[in-house]
């Protein structure tokens, strides 16, 4: 059985500040800190497999990340805008209720 070759993932300073940072701040969404802990992992080095154990997730979910951040580095690992219907209510709407209850 052949080892797949995985695409290699080097990370900037920068890149890994903003990385380190997103695992740390208590504001980010914990997915998005999750994703950024299989970035920061996977850059020490080792393969899918070793880096999901030592995670404790699934291989093809490491895979997915690390092949999404190879792809569109810092920005591949936020959210995709989803389906549905476009929102009814602006910004500026919304911004006049919260003041209104303030």
């Amino acid at each position: 059985m052949a080892v797949q070759q995985l695409a290699p993932l080097t990370l900037s300073d920068e890149e890994r500040a903003e990385l380190k940072s997103l695992t740390m701040r208590r504001k980010t969404a914990q997915a998005l800190a999750l994703r950024a802990r299989i970035v920061l992992t996977c850059a020490e080095g080792g393969q899918n497999k070793e880096v999901a154990a030592k995670l404790g997730l699934d291989r093809s979910t490491v895979g997915k990340w690390r092949r999404r951040f190879v792809e569109r580095r810092v920005d591949g690992l936020h959210d995709e805008p989803r389906s549905g219907a476009p929102r009814t209510v602006d910004d500026a709407r919304i911004e006049a209720v919260i003041v209104w209850m303030i």
